[in-house]
């Protein structure tokens, strides 16, 4: 004889057996999922199903409250099981991420000691040694700022630091006009650009010293045709060091342009042909305020290297003629190698130097960079 079976006891059963399942597959499929967890997922849907055949014998009103008390407990469950898995996950990603934490510092410290080693001490000690009278480094006696006045009544470094900041002036706008306009012309599709552009970067690969005899040795075959050379007149020196800095940087610096104009978008560039704008006030008015960034940056890096210039210097003029003709690099090599007992001026000289660079190229990015176009 059949044995007549209740609604509750029905959707109890089968809730059970979707519960067990839908247990079942979180536990093979979840990143803790091992054997014992399934197991017990699989355990717990069996004594489940046989806890909702023993309904059969209750009344029905009675199982089909605990069929909706059921129901109400299958979602609480699976929600936690839900929520168990994201924390366990999370707690998975912390664990992991909780030894390269660790490791962190131990990672960090090689390059912090090399920083220090090779950078930080070194500059330190420089201040404080400027502020002494000494030979060698390990010798030294205080005498305050003797250093800074020597240093300042040297009419040698007072001529360099003009020189050198007259040369930073001049190259800045040369250097960075001309390798716009070379960035600009191989940017409009001409055939061979890449050809032009791999020959106008080439220069950059070769040594300042290799350089500064190879110009010399140029200027020097032209200039004796003319009965002079390049190291019997400043001016020579000077536009001799324009000529060779401009024919290694141009290239470097048009790489950087290159880049900035093809980041412009191109939907401004043809809203200004719609709107009528001329090919010269298109450049003006919308490519060159898109370039700033890579204007600031070339900028900065021509006034930097124009500033700390030394072998380029030292090869092709070693400051001659009577040292009219050394930048501000050379003018404090010299003093500190070259002069017996001014070797704490020199380093004096390397603080001034140093405050002067840092000063003048935060000033340049302050300014370019409040041109720059927020896009």
């Amino acid at each position: 004889m059949r044995t007549k079976t209740n609604s509750g006891s029905v959707v109890l059963k089968a809730a059970a057996i979707v519960l067990g399942a839908c247990l079942t597959i979180i536990g093979m499929t979840s990143a803790s999922g091992d054997l014992v967890t399934i197991l017990k997922l699989a355990g717990a849907e069996g004594g489940f199903v046989s806890f909702a055949k023993t309904l059969d014998k209750l009344p029905p009103w009675y199982n089909t409250a605990l069929a909706l008390a059921g129901l109400l407990l299958i979602g609480g469950i699976l929600n936690g099981v839900e929520s168990r898995g994201r924390n366990h996950s999370a707690l998975n990603s912390k664990l992991i991420r909780r030894p390269v934490q660790r490791m962190f510092l131990l990672f960090l410290a090689p390059t912090f000691a090399a920083f220090c080693i090779g950078f930080l001490y070194p500059f330190v000690r420089g201040i404080f040694l400027s502020f002494c009278r000494f030979k060698t480094t390990s010798k030294w006696t205080w005498v305050g700022f003797d250093n800074y006045i020597n240093a300042f009544q040297d009419s040698t470094f007072v001529h360099a630091f003009w020189y050198t900041a007259l040369f930073a002036l001049v190259s800045l706008l040369l250097i960075n006009v001309l390798s716009f306009a070379v960035a600009y012309a191989l940017t409009r599709g001409i055939k061979g650009t890449n050809i032009f552009r791999t020959v106008f970067f080439m220069p950059n690969l070769i040594g300042g010293i290799v350089l500064g005899y190879i110009w010399a040795m140029i200027f020097d075959g032209i200039l004796l045709r003319y009965g002079t050379s390049i190291l019997l007149k400043t001016e020579y020196g000077f536009w001799g060091l324009q000529i060779l800095m401009a024919w290694q940087q141009i290239g470097y610096m048009m790489i950087i342009y290159i880049a900035g104009l093809q980041a412009v978008p191109e939907d401004i560039l043809e809203a200004a042909r719609i709107d009528g704008a001329s090919s010269w006030q298109t450049l003006w008015k919308v490519t060159i305020p898109n370039v700033m960034p890579s204007i600031t940056i070339c900028t900065f890096l021509t006034l930097t290297n124009s500033f700390k210039l030394f072998d380029q210097n030292l090869a092709l003029t070693g400051g001659m003629p009577s040292n009219r003709s050394q930048l501000l690099a050379l003018n404090i090599y010299d003093t500190f190698y070259g002069r017996a007992g001014w070797e704490g001026a020199g380093q004096a000289k390397a603080v001034v130097f140093c405050l002067i660079v840092v000063t003048i190229a935060l000033l340049q990015l302050r300014l370019t960079r409040t041109r720059e176009v927020q896009q």
